[in-house]
């Protein structure tokens, strides 16, 4: 069993090696699909031995369905710029490549756990954060523009180990990609015409924050669950409301039309 790590990144210079490196015991192949980084992204990945494809970015499960059609081998790992894998996740996975699992398994489901503000995060619905990250290749599919999802043909089973994942570099980035993502989400609210957008915008966040931080125990990680649950709150509501302003924008659907 050969495995390709597949790796989707834009401007991920300072990271990108950490990343190459926590893999080069498992991996047979690395592809970088790098969307046109403007800084030193692709010269690292290939002065590391990684096969750099150059391809425009539309959505992250667009993406991520490309890089998995070039992968060369049948089994594709796929892990961000951003994501290390654990030395026991590492010692698993040479395991799995000497002892390949049955016909029927298409999956595995491996706990990713993530560095936040100096601290790795124990609550808030942020551990175990469970992603199926080690599949067929020819038996999956990535659907979703934002916040992807990885749909098999057969059986997951699991890993033992952890995905290490050094998230936002700080609060900046952090406030930065929730607004881009938050972009996204309201496109595909308003293109389907979802309804209640200003009832949800003002009732989500203050229920997304109770979830987080109390019910979650995202108050149990001090500082850092605290803004967590902020953030998170911020950005249930934020998608609504922008796609209540695109819905402003956008032609009515055909059932709304007179005559109709």
């Amino acid at each position: 069993m050969k495995i390709s790590v597949a790796i989707i990144a834009f401007n991920e210079g300072d990271r990108i090696a950490d990343a190459l490196k926590s893999c080069r015991s498992v991996a047979d192949e690395c592809l970088v699909v790098d969307s046109g980084s403007t800084d030193d992204t692709a010269a690292v990945a290939r002065a590391l031995g990684a096969r750099v494809v150059q391809h425009p970015f539309r959505d992250f499960g667009s993406q991520k369905n490309v890089a998995r059609k070039l992968c060369r081998h049948e089994w594709v790992l796929n892990l961000d710029a951003d994501e290390r894998i654990s030395p026991e996740l590492a010692r698993a996975l040479v395991h799995l490549k000497q002892h390949p699992p049955g016909d029927n398994v298409a999956g595995f489901r491996i706990r990713r756990k993530t560095a936040y503000l100096g601290r790795w995060i124990r609550h808030g619905g942020w551990y175990p954060d469970r992603k199926l990250r080690l599949f067929h290749r020819d038996r999956a599919i990535w659907n979703g523009r934002v916040h992807e999802s990885l749909d098999v043909n057969g059986s997951v089973d699991s890993l033992p180990g952890h995905i290490l994942h050094f998230t936002y570099r700080d609060m900046t980035d952090h406030v930065s990609r929730l607004n881009r993502y938050s972009t996204m989400q309201a496109e595909d609210m308003a293109a389907r015409g979802k309804r209640f957008l200003l009832t949800n915008a003002f009732l989500r966040p203050p229920l997304t924050f109770l979830r987080c931080y109390f019910w979650r125990g995202g108050f149990r990680d001090g500082f850092p669950g605290l803004v967590i649950a902020l953030l998170t709150a911020w950005n249930s509501g934020m998608k609504f409301l922008k796609a209540r302003s695109l819905r402003k924008h956008l032609p009515p659907p055909p059932w709304d039309v007179p005559g109709h």
